[in-house]
C-alpha cells in the first residue's frame, strides 16, 4: 500500500491575503505534478486535505487529474501544528492508497514518525507543491521516490 503526501503548492503571504489561496505559479506547479503523476499511473482512492484554502485548492487541482473514487475531503488532524499521530492512525487504517494534502512542520514529523517512530528528526525535505511516497513493507514504511516540482519543470523543458 502507498501514501502519498503532498505539500500545499505555493501560497501568497498573509499580509496579501489572509485567507493564503495558491498563487498562480503555484497553482501551475500543482498541475504540473499532477498531470506528471497521472501519466504514470498513479491512482489514489481518496484524497484529503487540511481546513486551509492552499490545502483545499491543491487537493482539487490534483483530484482532477487523479479522479479520485471516492473523491476530495477536508480531514481534521492535517494542519501544520497539529499531532502527527492522528494521521498516521488514519494511514495505518487506509486499505488503498491515500493522498494526504497537507503543511510543514506536520508533514516532515509525520514521516518521521512513520519511519523512525520519532517526530524530531527530519527525514525528508517537503517542497511546495511536491509529493513523497511512501510503501509499507514487511520492515514497515519507506521513502519509496519524491517529486519535486522543479524536476517536473525541468522534464517539461527538455521535452519541448
Amino acid at each position: 500500500m502507498e501514501v502519498y503526501l503532498v505539500q500545499h503548492g505555493q501560497s501568497k503571504p498573509e499580509s496579501e491575503d489572509p485567507q493564503r489561496p495558491l498563487t498562480d505559479k503555484g497553482r501551475a506547479e500543482v498541475e504540473s505534478v499532477a498531470r506528471y503523476i497521472d501519466s504514470l499511473g498513479i491512482k489514489v482512492t481518496l484524497i484529503l486535505h487540511s481546513s486551509r484554502l492552499r490545502a483545499k485548492q491543491t487537493a482539487e487541482l490534483l483530484a482532477r487529474y487523479l479522479a479520485p473514487a471516492e473523491g476530495v475531503l477536508e480531514h481534521k488532524g492535517l494542519g501544520p501544528l497539529d499531532d502527527p499521530e492522528e494521521a498516521e492512525r488514519l494511514i495505518q487504517q487506509a486499505e488503498r492508497p491515500l493522498m494526504l494534502v497537507g503543511h510543514l512542520p506536520h508533514l516532515s514529523r509525520l514521516v518521521s514518525l512513520l519511519i523512525l517512530g520519532d517526530t524530531g528528526k527530519e527525514v525528508v525535505r517537503f517542497s511546495t507543491g511536491g509529493v513523497v511516497c511512501l510503501g509499507i513493507g514487511d520492515d514497515g514504511w519507506a521513502i519509496s521516490w519524491a517529486l519535486l516540482p522543479q524536476l517536473v519543470r525541468q522534464m517539461d523543458e527538455r521535452s519541448d
